[in-house]
């Protein structure tokens, strides 16, 4: 299936992870993924991975907090391929985790915010001009479990992602009758390179929480990233689908 044929798709943190995972299931259906990263290495690696799927691919390395890069990256995008029918926003960072309120160094709350919600604003920003030129669009906000229920002891990222749901909410309305959707996908815990470097005890208490007992897979969350950008998903908007293995029913 050929769902994305002819169709030019942004994912940020695209060069690991979740975003990597995107990208190759949005490219194996037909997209040109562009990868938005800050990791040039990271990268070099994941363009060669997806080449070497037979996936026509771009990088551009940036930082999505700086609206200068931005705004650059999406013009040459645009100066290549002269339109972006996708952008999925899986740029983030957890911050510090195992930290009570009191405790959390308002540095790194900051830059949670800054790259988990900012950055998102402003690839939306800079990328909704030339959806709305098109007539049409796809956005697909990562948020997460922590965003919807808060969990202990990761306030930063927590707040963080209740945000990125709060936002998704607020552009879905404003852009419904334009052929643009605009949703987020709130997955639990996933087994990723960033979950594999938080605290054994982090990972136990938000797997203990999942009915289904287990972590989910990138393929999966990969999947249904993949419906809610296609044109099949077109009346949906505003909307925060689920990814916990049972966690969440609302």
């Amino acid at each position: 299936m050929k769902r994305f044929e002819n169709q030019v798709a942004i994912v940020t943190g695209g060069a690991s992870g979740i975003g990597l995972g995107i990208a190759q299931r949005l490219g194996e259906e037909g997209a040109t993924a562009v990868l938005l990263d800050r990791s040039e290495k990271e990268l070099g690696t994941a363009t060669k991975q997806l080449q070497a799927g037979k996936i026509s691919t771009h990088a551009v390395q940036l930082d999505v907090t700086d609206h200068a890069q931005v705004q650059r990256a999406v013009t040459q995008v645009m100066s290549k391929y002269g339109r972006i029918d996708v952008l999925v926003n899986s740029a983030g960072v957890t911050g510090i985790t195992k930290v009570k309120t009191h405790e959390v160094d308002p540095r790194d709350f900051a830059r949670v915010w800054e790259i988990n919600v900012h950055g998102m604003f402003l690839c939306c920003r800079e990328t909704l001009p030339h959806m709305l030129k098109a007539n049409y669009g796809r956005i697909v906000n990562i948020a997460s479990i922590a965003g919807k229920d808060g969990n202990a002891e990761m306030l930063a990222y927590s707040t963080s992602k209740a945000g990125v749901i709060g936002m998704t909410k607020a552009m879905g309305k404003e852009y419904a009758e334009t052929g643009i959707t605009v949703n987020a996908l709130a997955p639990a815990v996933v087994r990723t390179p960033m979950v594999a470097a938080l605290p054994d005890a982090v990972i136990k208490y938000m797997t203990d929480k999942i009915p289904m007992k287990r972590t989910g897979e990138i393929a999966e969350i990969a999947a249904m990233v993949a419906f809610i950008a296609s044109k099949e998903a077109s009346f949906t908007t505003g909307f925060t689908f689920d990814a916990t293995g049972g966690r969440a029913t609302y």
